[in-house]
């Protein structure tokens, strides 16, 4: 029912829209809709104490490996953003936005690497429905929590939150799926939204069956079968409200949906995740303005994370095993940044993991405490089309395959470079 229910409303909605306009105003000429287009080019050079061969392998215990450099799950290549020591071109980014007639917009993002060619968003927007009601389909980012909806370019640092990338991968939740939106006619700004999504996140979410004869050749792929249609749901409240020269803005947010996590083919220790997820957010962003360009702003978000479900793997003796998992997991991160003029902006940031708590089979798997990250920056702005920022990193977080912590300091240099139209973004 929940499958079928959001595209009938959203079709209603669209009729809807349709009809509020009346035919005199329907008149239009697709020549005065040429789209804007941008080109964003972003790179960096990177110094890590930690080599490339080793970065890959490590882990943070109990939560996710792989987060560093590049890595492989069967035919996929997946390789991060600063991936590498010495210079990396992270992608260039490819912006079309237009208006397509008098009730919809359409906007397309494409992300081009040294790995190959990506949709990384691709939506229509209804601008016609009135009462404050708006929707949009395609592939697009969720407007789950404060930052998941931003693109890398808009960050405020080179990398993303611990987190984040932890829980939801270095995308976070994009998605195919749809999206219906509605603002309050309040005094002060109020949004609801929900959002039906084809679930294929693979760091939490994912429907598809696994075939588990890969780990090991008499079991049965059917235990980890997966699903058909959409099976993610994201709801969201968000308000803002001006207090002088003080910007709030919180939200409240909440995803379910079914988990396949496929590492059936690593080299070491390969696995499969079947079961449920849930996450919880919690963000707030206070912008206080000194001056026309000066500005102090500080933003953190709170996430929560509960898997349940059943993991499938070999044991020590090549015995292949289906124990229970249960997994309760929350962390945050929270920044500070200044900016000084329109040149100059610094920040720093604090990542951490606070809860880690793995079940297997009913019993508790002890993990390691004090999974934090620090990171410092500082940026120089030629243009609000330029900017160049030096970054410097500690991370406690991760741990190699022998258990043991590693401190890894990262200094990242990093251009963000873009030509063409580019819509401003939101603070």
């Amino acid at each position: 029912m929940k499958k079928i229910l959001l595209p009938s409303v959203l079709c209603t909605a669209l009729v809807y829209g349709a009809d509020i306009l009346p035919p005199e105003k329907r008149t239009f000429d697709q020549s005065k809709f040429i789209p804007d287009i941008s080109l964003i080019m972003d790179a960096s050079y990177v110094d890590r104490n930690v080599k490339d061969a080793e970065v890959g392998h490590l882990e943070v215990p109990g939560v996710v490996h792989g987060l560093l450099g590049s890595h492989s799950h069967g035919d996929d290549n997946h390789a991060t953003y600063n991936a590498e020591n010495g210079f990396n071109l992270n992608y260039a980014e490819l912006v079309l936005s237009s208006s397509v007639d008098p009730f919809f917009t359409m906007d397309g993002i494409f992300h081009f690497s040294e790995n190959g060619v990506e949709i990384e968003e691709l939506f229509f927007t209804s601008n016609a429905l009135g009462h404050g009601t708006k929707v949009k389909g395609g592939k697009f980012n969720s407007n789950f929590g404060y930052l998941n909806e931003q693109h890398h370019h808009a960050w405020d640092f080179a990398d993303m939150p611990l987190v984040y990338e932890a829980f939801l991968g270095m995308h976070g939740i994009n998605e195919v799926g749809a999206q219906i939106q509605w603002t309050a006619p309040t005094p002060f700004y109020l949004m609801a939204g929900f959002e039906i999504l084809q679930g294929e996140n693979e760091q939490m979410f994912g429907k598809d069956t696994i075939d588990l004869t890969v780990i090991n050749a008499a079991a049965n792929p059917e235990v980890a079968e997966g699903d058909d249609g959409a099976s993610l749901y994201v709801g969201y409240i968000k308000a803002s409200h001006d207090v002088g020269n003080t910007t709030l803005l919180g939200g409240i947010s909440y995803a379910q949906g079914e988990s396949r996590i496929n590492h059936s083919t690593d080299d070491e220790g390969p696995h499969v995740f079947s079961g449920d997820a849930k996450l919880y957010g919690a963000d707030l962003v206070i912008l206080h303005a000194l001056d026309s360009y000066s500005s102090i702003k500080l933003q953190t978000e709170f996430l929560s994370r509960e898997l349940d479900g059943i993991q499938y793997a070999n044991d020590t003796l090549g015995n292949f095993i289906s124990p229970t998992m249960v997994k309760k997991q929350n962390g945050l991160y929270s920044q500070l940044i200044y900016t000084h003029d329109k040149n100059w902006r610094m920040g720093v940031r604090y990542d951490t993991i606070m809860q880690n708590d793995v079940e297997k089979d009913g019993v508790m798997i002890e993990q390691p405490d004090g999974l934090d990250k620090y990171t410092a920056m500082i940026e120089y702005h030629t243009s609000e089309f330029a900017r160049f920022r030096v970054q410097y990193s500690q991370d406690y977080s991760m741990f190699n395959e022998d258990g043991q912590r590693e401190k890894i300091n990262t200094i990242i240099l990093q251009a963000n470079i873009s030509i063409g139209a580019h819509a401003a973004h939101s603070f």
